[in-house]
């Protein structure tokens, strides 16, 4: 929300959240009473900040800041020496954020959660705390995004989209991979049940301009 809120001021400036939840955190400094934060949370960071202005991200890791290794001094109960927090899933995948945006025109991409149709209670979609849904398109109309934190269906508006017929995707956060859904008619709503669910399993739905003839999300760079 504070991101929103930067970004929103005119006129329209870089905007970075420089410090996001680190990896293996211990959640409010009370590891005893809320555990640690895991790779969701920083995938949720992640796209949150990227689908709602910002210019970049930063990703972190509890045992990463600190150099920990054995010998050295703990600060707040890492998990782990730095060299194996090297290779954590949230480490892993934050490159498939970067896959994903990359792959369709960038510099045209602006936040819009206004595609995302309120549910009634609307803290189910869009949601709120740790599940709040978002959503970001091309101000051309040749495709739109919406990140859902957790698998829970939801509608979209698709009349933002400039062409005639749409194809939708899911995209997989963890790993990187994206599964064509079909293609339909590009207006009113629509409604979407990601292919999982559960409270980690988050999913990004993609949906393009059928005319446009993108490949498939994360797979190929269209920045050069």
């Amino acid at each position: 929300a504070k991101l929103t809120e930067d970004y929103q001021r005119q006129p329209v400036k870089p905007v970075l959240d420089g410090e996001p939840v680190y990896e293996d955190h211990p959640l409010h400094f009370a590891p005893q009473d809320h555990s640690h934060s895991v790779a969701a949370d920083c995938r949720r960071a992640a796209y949150w900040n990227l689908f709602q202005g910002a210019f970049g991200h930063t990703y972190g890791h509890h045992s990463i800041w600190q150099m920990f290794a054995e010998g050295r001094g703990p600060v707040n109960g890492p998990l782990m020496t730095w060299r194996e927090a090297l290779v954590q899933p949230g480490a892993q995948q934050m490159r498939h954020a970067r896959q994903l945006l990359e792959s369709r025109p960038f510099l045209t991409r602006i936040p819009d959660d206004n595609l995302i149709v309120p549910s009634s209670p609307p803290t189910a979609v869009p949601g709120a705390g740790r599940y709040r849904f978002v959503a970001t398109r091309c101000s051309d109309g040749s495709y739109l995004m919406v990140y859902a934190p957790v698998g829970r269906t939801f509608r979209v508006q698709l009349d933002s989209l400039s062409g005639d017929q749409a194809v939708a995707w899911w995209y997989d956060p963890r790993t990187g991979e994206a599964q064509r859904l079909g293609e339909f008619e590009s207006t009113g709503e629509r409604e979407f049940t990601p292919p999982s669910r559960g409270e980690v399993l988050d999913w990004v739905l993609v949906i393009d301009d059928a005319a446009r003839g993108f490949d498939p999300p994360g797979a190929v760079s269209l920045v050069d």
